[in-house]
């Protein structure tokens, strides 16, 4: 047996991932929030962009100039670019390498292109005032009335440790520590137990009612304190009977307040709803009104207007950073003095990340208009009648409808979002699976998630529906589905199950 070399030739094409295509994948798949952070890094990196300071009517025609500017890239899968056909003529430079003509380039480009324009103010942000002030802090606010407490400097060493490990509720809870967190607190800051237990009942003493609390007993035992109410029925079902109270088991409750009480069963039905009413208004989260995180503003990237009997889409160039070639390096190509100063290939590789960028963002606005006409012809029903006439709708059905590779429509769908007659919803939301109806038909899943909420909501209060009468009654609606998925919808929409749904009294 012989072995022998070989050579065969061979043509095969490939993909080929440049850095220039990274780019504009990327960006396709960025949220408006990352791409006005991304705009504003490559300004301050590539000096051959710049951001004109132009009127609103410029910025409007400068942009209707664009159209013939900016060559008609088409993305058709998610790693794939088609070449415009009027691409720049290369030639090949002194040392043979590859070299666009910039002398024809520029002569030719209308350099006052650029990104879709700010037009004013958009009355989606938020105003300015809103973002002039910080809200006080739980810490801050325990601090101020700790300094004007009577606290001897170890009390106050010890309440600085106590506040410092307080959690977004206001309970007083130490990580990877068994047992009480007082002493482990005690031994950090050098002080007795008793100091430390001093300083905490003191804390415990400021507002808000129930912060620096160990537990939920132990909450709702301080809330009592301070209305008086430790030493009647309510302090004795928060110490002994709470279970109860949590588990909504009214007739168990009964049954042990029983064991001491003396009186009538309806008078001791009749207190201890009394009792239960007054633990309800307590507060099981005193320091949550600290801890609401700062509300986010979503401006939508396109929106769909209802103009006669269609429905126009447009996306949303407000608040984008314009940009176009600086002047300056166009006139140090044309006139000769980059390539007398040696300038000339630092000048030309910024102008080539400029170009490109420029049309990567424009071809992902185009996109996303795109994507959103699709869906906005699969889902007409929905932007008429509203989320119970949602239609079943994937990836693929886009995809295939607008020529795109899936993964290019899912990139395009992530972090973006629509304004529409029903509200605002990112465009991830319109993508749902398919439940079967009775007659072959089929409905959302957001549609039925819908129904179930609907259901609930109109629930009498003393019996509440189970999971399998939610089957049941969504089967009287001609839409067929597991229990399973009943218990998975009722769990994504924040519903409790009917144990803990049902009314104590």
């Amino acid at each position: 047996m012989s072995f022998e070399l070989k050579q065969h030739l061979r043509m095969s094409q490939q993909l080929v991932m440049t850095p220039q295509l990274q780019q504009a994948i990327k960006l396709l798949q960025l949220s408006r929030l990352e791409l006005e952070s991304l705009i504003r890094e490559e300004i301050e990196q590539n000096p051959v962009l710049e951001e004109p300071t132009t009127t609103v009517d410029e910025n409007r025609v400068e942009v209707e100039q664009d159209n013939t500017a900016i060559d008609n890239f088409t993305m058709q899968d998610g790693a794939e670019l088609e070449a415009p056909s009027n691409r720049t003529e290369e030639v090949k430079g002194e040392e043979g390498q590859s070299e666009i003509d910039w002398d024809n380039y520029l002569n030719n480009y209308q350099l006052t292109q650029s990104t879709p324009s700010n037009r004013g103010v958009s009355e989606d942000l938020p105003p300015l005032e809103a973002n002039l002030t910080r809200d006080q802090g739980l810490f801050d606010y325990m601090v101020e009335q700790m300094r004007v407490s009577n606290f001897s400097s170890e009390e106050e060493r010890v309440s600085l440790l106590i506040l410092g490990n307080l959690d977004d509720a206001g309970y007083f809870r130490l990580e990877g520590v068994e047992g009480d967190p007082l002493i482990q607190v005690a031994m950090e800051s050098g002080v007795g137990l008793g100091v430390a237990a001093s300083a905490l009942a003191k804390l415990q003493k400021l507002d808000p009612l129930g912060v620096c609390a160990r537990d939920l007993r132990e909450c709702l035992l301080i809330q009592a304190r301070a209305w008086g109410e430790e030493g009647s029925l309510v302090g004795t079902i928060i110490r002994k009977h709470l279970k109860f109270f949590e588990t909504k088991n009214l007739d168990g409750l009964l049954r042990e307040l029983a064991k001491d009480y003396e009186g009538s069963k309806d008078e001791l039905r009749e207190e201890a709803i009394e009792a239960l009413k007054t633990i309800a208004e307590m507060d099981p989260q005193p320091a949550r009104h600290f801890a609401s995180e700062e509300p986010q503003y979503i401006t939508p990237d396109v929106h769909v207007h209802k103009i006669g009997d269609e429905y126009v889409v447009q996306v949303n160039d407000d608040g984008l950073s314009k940009l176009r070639i600086s002047q300056h390096y166009r006139d140090a190509l044309l006139s000769g003095d980059a390539k007398a100063n040696g300038s000339k290939e630092y000048i030309q590789e910024k102008l080539r990340s400029a170009q490109w960028l420029i049309r990567s963002i424009h071809q992902r606005q185009r996109t996303i208009h795109k994507v959103t006409e699709s869906i906005v012809k699969f889902q007409r029903d929905f932007l008429e009648h509203g989320v119970a006439h949602l239609k079943p709708l994937i990836l693929k059905d886009v995809a295939e409808d607008i020529e795109m590779h899936e993964s290019t429509v899912s990139r395009v769908t992530t972090n973006k979002y629509v304004h529409t007659p029903q509200g605002t919803f990112e465009l991830k939301y319109f993508f749902n699976s398919a439940i079967g109806k009775t007659g072959g038909d089929e409905v959302a899943s957001e549609a039925v998630k819908m129904a179930i909420k609907r259901i609930v909501a109109e629930e009498g209060a003393d019996g509440p529906y189970s999971d399998q009468k939610l089957v049941e009654l969504l089967k009287k609606e001609k839409i067929e589905i597991a229990r399973r998925t009943v218990a998975k919808y009722r769990e994504e929409l924040g519903i409790l199950p009917s144990s803990k749904r049902r009314k104590l009294y």
